[in-house]
């Protein structure tokens, strides 16, 4: 894996321009730059600081890599932060998870049978996963039979901190071109030191090998 360390002041700007170098390349060779990001608190600023860069926005397909089922404006809604800082202030393609549907497992299937459409293959240029107190990332809860689901991109997890989720699975995530974590503060100081050290313990080290991990130095203290 490797690793990245900024202070925290300078963290969002550094992994905006992480993004942003593999725009271009990407559209050069597929003509179009798809992006899969999850929700948190941390990717605000990362999206804000990317929403003020000038790139190629209209061939730029903005996924999402996990979204809480709650009625659309809840503020538990991953959706929230990233239209208030990227989607709103930039002319991207935007591909948004139904979590309002009656039927969440349609929807699952025409979020998986969207991304193949767009990407033509299921293959995402980059997914950006954040990383949780418990070892988690993307909507992958501790012992949620989610995890091991090997036979669909996009799946539902029961029940976790109140919210039923929908998430891409660990094979459309393990799929992408280029995957890279985003973790600040101290409080993940000990998941970044197992998700390095490829504790199966935690979720997020069903993550491939050679993801890159972009991290302050708070959440890095035990490295």
């Amino acid at each position: 894996m490797a690793i990245d360390v900024h202070g925290h002041d300078v963290l969002a700007v550094r992994a905006a321009e992480w993004i942003a170098a593999r725009i271009e390349p990407a559209i050069a060779a597929r003509g179009r730059f798809t992006l899969a990001v999850s929700g948190g608190s941390t990717p605000a600023a990362m999206f804000a600081a990317l929403s003020q860069l000038a790139l190629p926005w209209r061939q730029v397909h903005v996924f999402q890599v996990d979204e809480r089922v709650a009625p659309d404006g809840d503020r538990d809604r991953n959706l929230c932060d990233l239209s208030a800082n990227l989607l709103d202030r930039v002319p991207v393609h935007a591909h948004l998870m139904d979590v309002t549907a009656n039927d969440l497992g349609d929807a699952a299937r025409r979020y998986d049978a969207e991304l193949h459409a767009v990407t033509g293959d299921g293959v995402l240029d980059l997914v950006h996963l954040g990383l949780g107190d418990d070892g988690h990332t993307a909507s992958w809860p501790p012992g949620d039979p989610v995890i091991d689901v090997d036979d669909v991109d996009v799946a539902t997890t029961k029940p976790y901190r109140g919210r039923v989720r929908m998430t891409l699975t660990v094979r459309a995530v393990n799929r992408a071109r280029d995957v890279m974590f985003l973790v600040a503060g101290a409080d993940k100081a000990e998941m970044v030191q197992k998700l390095v050290s490829r504790d199966p313990s935690i979720p997020a080290s069903r993550v491939r090998a050679d993801a890159t991990l972009l991290v302050d130095d708070r959440a890095a203290a035990r490295l």
